[in-house]
């Protein structure tokens, strides 16, 4: 396991080696919502195919991303175009976080009331009231820290979502502080996460994550599985597994046969997006991985927002459905050692914390 100091050169690599790249911006300000405790900017797709009672999904970019190059990356807006809802991009600012991450280890940034979270569903409330939305049909997705974030709002604000999507993130309520995130991150397990207050109707969850993810470590995936479980009150063993080459599902479906939570893997992929280059949804480009599956397109099959009920391995011919023996988890790493004056100093002249 390599120390922290050595997680720290590669947050200043990735700063230096994939900053946003220049993309054609779909996107268009939105403004004018509040409150915004979180000092967020929020980017906004409307298509024209947009009919009143449309669903929206909320994606947020992950570290050294802006909202425009994750678009462009996954997609969304150009599958907004096809199916007729619309997409909401908070954004990051650099004031907040050096490295443009949204702060899912600040105390004030994951409670309800206060910080970025907060911020966010101030937008949602904003567009739900200039464009007609469904408030049953909202849904969020994100990677990395975005999806540390999604995790945050489903957990905060579970009455305001129909469903989640968490690439290569982590759990709500495991690190507070740099150090604790730069752990967790790396595998080592939460001494006592954050419990997640019950609601009426918690919304349900999908999970991604890359076997060979250095960044976010695949541990994470699942502590995620775990914590969303107990949530749903849901056994250990999956009620369906399926998967090929290259990916694996497993799913746990309540007594009606609603799948709550799943866990997507992806053999052999990184940090990153899943995307499929030739299915006219995405870009490859940095953190967007090209390995033949669309994220993008199986989460929003999974919302009901692409016109079929199905399964998306049911549709696609090239997705074999199986029933593989379980899968052997990796072990978790051994703990970091170091102290938080040092971590944070080194971050600091790394321009990772403000």
């Amino acid at each position: 396991m390599p120390p922290i100091s050595e997680t720290i050169q590669q947050f200043q690599r990735l700063r230096q080696r994939h900053a946003a790249p220049a993309v054609a911006d779909r996107l268009h300000d939105l403004t004018g919502f509040a409150p915004d405790p979180g000092n967020l900017r929020a980017r906004l797709y409307v298509p024209a195919t947009l009919r009143p009672g449309a669903a929206l999904v909320v994606a947020l970019h992950g570290c050294t991303q802006d909202a425009a190059g994750y678009d462009h990356g996954t997609g969304w807006s150009t599958l907004a175009d096809r199916e007729g809802f619309a997409v909401l991009f908070p954004e990051q600012r650099r004031a907040n976080n050096a490295n443009l991450c949204f702060n899912w280890f600040e105390d004030a940034d994951i409670a309800r009331i206060g910080g970025e979270a907060e911020s966010i569903v101030a937008m949602i409330d904003a567009v739900v009231a200039q464009h007609a939305i469904d408030p049953a049909r909202v849904f969020v997705t994100g990677l990395s820290a975005g999806g540390a974030m999604t995790a945050v709002l489903l957990a905060t604000w579970p009455e305001r979502f129909a469903a989640g999507a968490i690439i290569g993130g982590l759990p709500y309520g495991t690190a507070i502080g740099v150090r604790a995130a730069l752990e967790r991150m790396r595998g080592q397990p939460a001494a006592a996460p954050r419990a997640i207050a019950p609601a009426a109707a918690m919304p349900r969850i999908a999970i991604w994550h890359g076997t060979a993810d250095p960044t976010v470590v695949v541990a994470n995936s699942d502590a995620l599985v775990d914590q969303w479980r107990t949530v749903h009150a849901l056994p250990t063993e999956p009620t369906e597994r399926t998967g090929a080459a290259n990916w694996s599902r497993r799913a746990w479906q309540d007594a009606a046969g609603r799948t709550l939570v799943e866990e997507w893997r992806i053999a052999g992929m990184g940090h990153g997006v899943p995307i499929d280059s030739h299915g006219g949804i995405g870009a490859a480009g940095p953190f967007m991985l090209d390995v033949g599956l669309s994220s993008t397109l199986e989460i929003a099959r999974g919302w009901g927002l692409t016109g079929t009920a199905a399964p998306a391995v049911d549709a696609n011919p090239r997705l074999e459905r199986i029933t593989p023996a379980a899968s052997a988890r990796p072990a978790a790493p051994t703990p970091a050692s170091g102290v938080q004056a040092t971590i944070e100093k080194a971050l600091r002249s790394a321009g990772l914390l403000r």
